[in-house]
C-alpha cells in the first residue's frame, strides 16, 4: 500500500510539532494550546535561543533521514543530526520574526500536514486492529495466483461479426494472418500483427479464453468470438503448463494488496457514516495523474494490456 507520502508528512510535521512544543526565551511567547498538550518528557540535547531540541524530536528527525537515504552513514551520525535539527530549529524561529507564521498558505501547509499525521495514525491503527492472516492471503493466492495452462496467440478485432466471417474467409483462402491484423485490427495490437504474447486465462475475458483454449497449435477459430470489445479471430500460436510463483515468492504483493482493500474499507465505513456536503466539485488539475484503482488483484504473472484483457485487469497493480 502506497503510505510513503503519510510517512514523510508523519516524520516533517512532527518533527515541527516537536521543535514548537514551549516557546524561545528571547520572545518570551506564551505556548500554543495544540502545543502545551505535547508531553516531551526527553532530555534536551540542546537549546536554541531558549528553544530546546530534545531526545525524541532528534530520534524523529533521524528516522526521517534513514528513511530518506537508508544506508546513509549521516543518517546515523548524531553530531550532523542535531546539528540538522538546530539549523531547522534556527531557520523556524527567523520565520516566526519575520511573520511568516501568520500566512494563511503556510498556515494551511501545516494544517494538511497534521491532518495527514493523524490520518496515517488512524490507518495504522485500524490495521493493527484488523490484521491480515496467512488464510487470507492463501485464499487470494489460490484465486489469482495463475495455474494450469498458458497461451500464446494473436488476434483479429473488428467492431462487426459480418467483417470477422469475412476475414475468416480469407485466411480459409491462404490469407496471412498477422497481416490481415495489420490492415483490418481495430485493437492496439493490430499494428503488431495481432501480437499478445503468453497470457494465463484469467488475464483475458472469458469467452476469449475458453475460444483459446479450445484451439489446437497454429489453428485459427473458424467463427467469430464475441466480446464485449467486439468480433474477435483468435490464431493460438503455442501453449504450455504455466509454473506459478510460490506462496512465499510473492507473499509480499499479496500483503500489500490486502492492506490496501483494508485501508478502502476502513474509508469507505467512514464515508457511509459520516455527513458530506460537496458544495463546489473540485476542478481536475490540468496534469493530474489517472486515479489509482484498488479493484485489481495482484497477477504475479506478465499482464496483458490488449483489447481482450479483462477491464479489472487493467488496473493499477499493487507495488
Amino acid at each position: 500500500m502506497k503510505l510513503r507520502y503519510l510517512s514523510l508528512a508523519l516524520a516533517l510535521s512532527g518533527l515541527l510539532a516537536a521543535c514548537d512544543q514551549r516557546p524561545t526565551a528571547s520572545q518570551n511567547a506564551q505556548p500554543s494550546a495544540a502545543a502545551a498538550t505535547v508531553n516531551d518528557t526527553s532530555p534536551v540535547l540542546a537549546t536554541v535561543n531558549g528553544a530546546p531540541i530534545t531526545e525524541a524530536v532528534f530520534t524523529l528527525y533521524q528516522q526521517q533521514m534513514q528513511a530518506r537515504a537508508p544506508g546513509n552513514p549521516a543518517a546515523m551520525n548524531r553530531e550532523t543530526i542535531l546539528n540538522e535539527v538546530i539549523n531547522l530549529e534556527l531557520a523556524r524561529q527567523s520565520a516566526e520574526k519575520k511573520g511568516l507564521g501568520k500566512d494563511t498558505r503556510l498556515q494551511l501547509q501545516v494544517e494538511q500536514q497534521k491532518r495527514a499525521v493523524l490520518a496515517s495514525a488512524a490507518i495504522q491503527q485500524y490495521l493493527s486492529d484488523h490484521p491480515i492472516t496467512d488464510e487470507e492471503l492463501k485464499k487470494l493466492y489460490d484465486e489469482q495466483v495463475p495455474k494450469g495452462n498458458e497461451y500464446k496467440a494473436r488476434h483479429i478485432l473488428v467492431d462487426d461479426e459480418e467483417t470477422a466471417k469475412k476475414l475468416i474467409k480469407e485466411l480459409d483462402n491462404g490469407a496471412d494472418f498477422s497481416e490481415l491484423a495489420k490492415a483490418n485490427s481495430t485493437g492496439p495490437s493490430g499494428k503488431s500483427g495481432g501480437e499478445l504474447g503468453w497470457f494465463s486465462p484469467k488475464q483475458m475475458v472469458a469467452p476469449f479464453s475458453e475460444a483459446a483454449a479450445k484451439l489446437e497449435k497454429g489453428s485459427y477459430t473458424k467463427e467469430p468470438v464475441k466480446t464485449q470489445f467486439g468480433w474477435h479471430i483468435i490464431i493460438l500460436d503455442d501453449s504450455r503448463t504455466a509454473t506459478p510463483p510460490s506462496f512465499e515468492q510473492v507473499k509480499p504483493q499479496l500483503q500489500a494488496f490486502m492492506q490496501k482493500q483494508r485501508v478502502q474499507q476502513y474509508i469507505s465505513g467512514l464515508r457511509e457514516g459520516a455527513k458530506i456536503v460537496m458544495n463546489t466539485p473540485a476542478a481536475p488539475a490540468e496534469s493530474a495523474a489517472p486515479a489509482e484503482s484498488a479493484e485489481a488483484a495482484p497477477k504475479p504473472a506478465e499482464e496483458k494490456k490488449d483489447e481482450p484483457a479483462s477491464e479489472a485487469n487493467h488496473e493499477e497493480q499493487p507495488e
